[in-house]
């Protein structure tokens, strides 16, 4: 009784790690190989057990359930919902940054590492340092700014 418990769940699971796998995340990952591996012990576990006759019943009908399944789940569209269908195209600080120079002055509204926000002209802008971390409320000025990027150095007073 425990070994058809074990093969059961291991086949399971097995098989339901490559389904993921696929449909999930593409290429190959540590969930298909566990779950190849595991279908495999499976698989294997039924031959030891029960014999050659019903191991190789044990493999015909994960083979057919697991093929069976992948099929029925990508025609029916069931993982459609789960699939991202939109992008993103728009960008940080885009269209905002007109009234910002090279040398203006602001504060940092929260840590930069080396990425954050900084407040110039009571705006809040995406800005980004040479490497440097900087923590919140520190004095900063405008070093450059290239395409939608506002980079930033600390002022040393």
């Amino acid at each position: 009784m425990v070994e058809w418990l074990a093969v059961i769940l291991l086949i399971f699971f097995g098989l339901g790690f490559i389904i993921a796998e696929i449909i999930f995340v593409p290429g190959t990952t540590l969930l298909g190989l566990f779950g190849l591996i595991f279908t495999i012990i499976g698989v294997i576990i039924s031959y030891i057990s029960f014999g050659a006759g019903v191991g190789t019943i044990v493999l015909v009908i994960s083979l057919t359930v697991g093929v069976g399944v992948l099929v029925y789940s990508l025609k029916s569209g069931v993982w459609e919902k789960f699939a991202l269908k939109g992008s993103i195209n728009s960008k940080v600080n885009e269209g905002e940054k007109e009234d910002l120079q090279v040398g203006e002055e602001g504060i940092t509204v929260s840590s930069l590492r080396p990425m954050g926000k900084g407040e110039f002209k009571e705006r809040i802008y995406e800005v980004t340092t040479l490497g440097n971390y900087l923590t919140a409320d520190t004095k900063i000025r405008i070093v450059s700014i290239k395409n939608n990027k506002i980079i930033v150095e600390p002022i040393n007073l």
